[in-house]
């Protein structure tokens, strides 16, 4: 009687496995391409028909939107490599798609999505554990940062936690993103696929620029920048200062630098000359689109990092090329022009002649004897626009700290400040010491390019705040992913290689 159980379940379980593998090739080799699909088909056309005239038209909207967001989060955590592409993207879009109206809380998606990406770290880490992908010190110093983010909620000093709330969103969760990337890219082929969909995004802001500049703005962008204070801070000298589809100058500037840079670092690559030579001219236009921001505390970023890009990558073609780019800079800061972008480029090398500047200084000098009496800061978010929102009365609400490094003394602390520049630190150890340790002549280019975007958003967020904002703060973790994941990769390149001979 046992032997006969055993037989029906053996039986059942045959028939099973019969019966998942015809619908696992009706669905995903045939693409329902066959009489399943067209019955399957039919009977959901019927029903989507009888749901919208029983229930009405927002029922089949709401029924739609199902269809869509079901499938979407389902590949989501089965194949993260193309919820990383999905999530890149709606970072790069979601200014643009709320200055057009959109009224679905696009934050939130993008915290939802970057959930699921966790949830899916934790399957893959029970099902199969490698905790040692997402391990070293950048990791750990980045653990610390986003845990002394969170703890700032208690804060005895801070005025509201509404604003740590909204804060700490766009400063310590998103981090968990650079664990997100640098366990999901595996090849080196995604990381083809990453930096040329980085290098077409921007291409786009870089040519809505030009028309924003050369045609002008559209009406929903007009509607923007005549709102009240814009003007103040867009209209400078008899010019608009644009913004492309990002959601200031600023972002879009630095945006800008560090997508030119990552075509300047991809040049030293085993490339073909006809791509070297569309590097070269994507890397142009980006550049010049940058200038119309008239952002300058961008317009130092390439320069200064091409000092680094000389060191780390010495030849004498990269010296030659750092001399060329030197002597047209130093041309174009001392050159006579009447040209507004131009003169406010120019600006930006004469810093002590500049008034915002000398404000700026005499604001930190103020706030001095605030940060060495709060060694843990005013709290998250104490400063700027969630300051003014939730704490309007508070003395860090009205503070400009027009600087990153400033912000996070200010809310953090000089201890805050401390552990991210140790953190800062570590990380470009990191990226440099892999560089040179890595074979691949490809890879050294891709690790060369986060070195080179790391080092250029640190110097970017002295003058402003460069990596609180989308998508520069995704594309900041994905940078530092980059170095390590393409050390990694290169690592088991060649134990391969060694295995082989």
């Amino acid at each position: 009687m046992e032997n006969f159980d055993k037989y029906l379940r053996a039986k059942q379980k045959g028939k099973w496995q019969t019966f998942t593998s015809e619908l696992r090739r009706m669905i995903f080799i045939e693409k329902l391409n066959n009489v399943f699909g067209f019955i399957f088909f039919t009977v959901f056309s019927v029903f989507f028909a009888l749901a919208i005239s029983k229930f009405g038209f927002v029922f089949g909207i709401l029924l739609t939107v199902g269809i869509i967001a079901v499938p979407t989060v389902v590949a989501l955590v089965i194949n993260p490599q193309f919820g990383i592409l999905v999530y890149i993207t709606l970072a790069y879009a979601i200014m643009f798609l709320l200055r057009l109206g959109v009224t679905f809380p696009l934050g939130t998606l993008m915290d939802g999505m970057l959930a699921l990406f966790i949830l899916n770290f934790f399957i893959q880490q029970k099902i199969k554990p490698q905790w040692n992908m997402v391990a070293g010190p950048v990791s750990i110093w980045i653990l610390i940062w986003i845990i002394y983010n969170f703890v700032e909620v208690a804060n005895p000093a801070a005025e509201s936690r509404l604003s740590w709330v909204y804060t700490v969103r766009t400063v310590a969760v998103v981090a968990l993103s650079y664990f997100i990337f640098q366990f999901n890219i595996r090849s080196k082929a995604f990381i083809k696929v990453l930096l040329k969909w980085w290098i077409v995004l921007s291409m786009i802001g870089a040519l809505y620029a030009f028309k924003q500049e050369f045609i002008g703005f559209f009406p929903f962008e007009e509607d923007y920048i005549h709102s009240e204070g814009v003007p103040l801070l867009l209209f400078i000298a008899g010019h608009w200062r644009k913004f492309s589809i990002y959601s200031d100058p600023v972002t879009f500037a630095y945006n800008m630098a560090v997508a030119g840079l990552l075509c300047i670092a991809l040049l030293t690559g085993p490339l073909k000359v006809y791509k070297k030579i569309i590097l070269a001219i994507f890397c142009s236009i980006m550049l010049v689109a940058m200038i119309f921001s008239g952002t300058r505390g961008a317009f130092p970023l390439v320069p200064a990092t091409l000092i680094i890009y000389a060191i780390l990558n010495y030849s004498k073609k990269i010296l030659l090329f750092v001399i060329i780019a030197g002597v047209f800079v130093v041309g174009l800061i001392f050159m006579p022009t009447s040209n507004q972008n131009i003169l406010r480029f120019q600006t930006a090398f004469r810093p002590n002649e500049d008034m915002s500047y000398k404000a700026r200084k005499i604001n930190q000098a103020r706030i001095k004897p605030f940060v060495w009496s709060h060694p843990i800061g005013g709290g998250l978010g104490a400063t700027g626009e969630w300051g003014k929102k939730f704490a309007p009365n508070s003395y860090l609400a009205n503070f400009p700290p027009d600087s990153g490094y400033v912000r996070v003394t200010v809310e953090l602390g000089w201890i805050g400040l401390a552990i991210f520049c140790i953190m800062m630190f570590v990380i470009l150890k990191t990226g440099i010491n892999n560089y040179y340790r890595i074979r691949d002549p490809e890879l050294k280019s891709y690790c060369l390019a986060g070195v080179m975007i790391i080092f250029a958003f640190n110097i970017a967020n002295f003058p402003q705040e460069a990596l609180v904002q989308f998508p520069s703060n995704v594309y900041f973790y994905l940078s530092i992913a980059l170095m390590n994941v393409t050390y990694r990769i290169d690592q088991e390149q060649n134990l391969l290689a060694d295995a082989k001979k």
